[in-house]
């Protein structure tokens, strides 16, 4: 005797196969989101080293450019000791899913010395 079930499968499988799509869709921009803001968290990290060093503003935007998103905005800031990177960018999405992400980074500026001359004293 057959059976009658064989329509609630393919039903079945109708609706369950783009609901699957659909997760692994977003399983997937959550993932590209988070190693956006990761290359933020980087970016900051390296413009505020690089401007701690004291390197001149092209040089810590390039700094924070090697390692952010592309596309991404650089703000430096020097508040007395403290210099300040923040590096603001959007993550690649469909229509609203677009996502601002923001990371901010902050180093104290390093002193400087008279250089080779001082390190032996």
């Amino acid at each position: 005797m057959p059976s009658s079930d064989g329509g609630y499968v393919t039903a079945e499988t109708a609706v369950v196969i783009p609901a699957l799509v659909l997760l692994f869709g977003m399983l997937l921009w959550g993932e590209l989101a988070a190693a956006a803001h990761i290359q933020c968290v980087d970016g900051a990290r390296a413009g505020a080293r690089a401007a701690a060093r004291g390197e001149e503003e092209a040089a810590v935007r390039s700094a924070v450019r090697s390692a952010a998103p592309r596309g991404a905005a650089v703000e430096t800031v020097r508040e007395g000791e403290l210099v300040r990177v923040r590096v603001r960018a959007r993550t690649a999405g469909p229509g609203p899913l677009t996502l601002g992400l923001s990371a901010e980074a902050v180093a104290m500026a390093e002193e400087r010395t008279g250089g080779l001359a001082h390190a032996g004293r």
